[in-house]
């Protein structure tokens, strides 16, 4: 089974509380962490890069709440986050940041049943972005998503 949350209109936010709450607290933690890196830089500099473009990805493989769950913070100014960040960030850059607008390579996948559910969360271009969605396969996942889930 497969599901999608749309992203398609960012004035109807999905979970409002929990997307708001999460969102404001890895929004401060990026700035946390910015700072510590940046270590001289104005923080007004940090927080626009943070603002801009970056989505925190989850990837669970098996069932749901089998605990096998990887997560990564890309960023995309400039592209940082997981081994292929440049890819992601030029994939998401063509698709205004929506993943589900990311076009499907023409790919044969095996028909082999062992779930990959997703999930990210952040903004692009001060615009708050969410993607929920279960694969059939890691393979399905790779095709449709192109390298944002690559973790």
């Amino acid at each position: 089974m497969t599901h999608t949350i749309g992203t398609a209109d960012p004035t109807k936010p999905v979970r409002t509380g929990r997307t708001l709450r999460t969102a404001r607290a890895v929004r401060g933690a990026l700035l946390a962490v910015g700072l510590l890196v940046a270590g001289s830089a104005p923080a007004q500099a940090v927080s626009q890069d943070v603002r801009d473009n970056w989505l925190y990805v989850t990837v669970t493989r098996g069932e749901q709440g089998s605990g096998d769950t990887r997560s990564a913070l890309v960023l995309c100014d400039p592209p940082q986050g997981h081994a292929q960040a440049t890819r992601a960030c030029a994939e998401l850059a063509r698709a205004d940041g929506d993943i589900a607008g990311i076009p499907p390579r023409k790919i044969l996948c095996p028909m082999l049943y062992a779930p990959v559910t997703v999930h990210a969360q952040g903004e692009w271009n001060g615009r708050p972005r969410e993607y929920d969605r279960t694969f059939s396969n890691a393979c399905e996942l790779g095709a449709r998503t192109g390298a944002v889930f690559a973790l």
